[in-house]
């Protein structure tokens, strides 16, 4: 029996998506930008994840580990195994709250010496982030990006 015609049927069919699929292009780009900024700061011993999640932190002031996964759209489990290994290199700390049902987060002075150290490599990441995407690519990014954060800051 003669597959041809249905194997050319899928064919065509995988090649459209291939071409056409916004996830997969989302995905290129992520992984694309993200080796950009690790490259950046994997001299000063820090992953990009947990820099976000340092300025994060430092930019909600006392937050709940909740209010962190929910502002950066992190699961719980990528947040916590993050977190422990923030907490003991020094850079966050655990803080007592009036709500003993919830632990607050904090930067340390060493995390928030960590974001000044690290901000000049960051800086040229982002250059070059934005050379890769173009300043239109870069906009559109920021803007959906901006859109995102506001749908789903706590």
């Amino acid at each position: 029996m003669n597959n041809r015609p249905m194997a050319s049927k899928y064919t065509t069919t995988a090649r459209r998506i291939a071409s056409e699929c916004l996830a997969r292009r989302a995905r290129l780009i992520s992984r694309a930008v993200s080796s950009i900024y690790e490259d950046a700061l994997r001299p000063h011993g820090i992953t990009t994840a947990q820099m976000g999640i340092l300025v994060a932190v430092t930019c909600l002031g006392k937050p709940r580990s909740s209010d962190v996964a929910k502002t950066l759209c992190l699961e719980k489990s990528t947040l916590s195994r993050n977190l422990d290994r923030m907490i003991d290199h020094g850079w966050l700390e655990i803080v007592s709250s009036a709500d003993t049902r919830s632990q607050r987060l904090r930067a340390t002075s060493k995390g928030a010496r960590l974001v000044e150290k690290v901000a000049p490599a960051w800086q040229t990441a982002q250059r070059r982030a934005r050379t890769l995407l173009g300043e239109k690519g870069a906009a559109t990014l920021q803007r959906v990006g901006d859109k995102l954060i506001a749908g789903r800051s706590p």
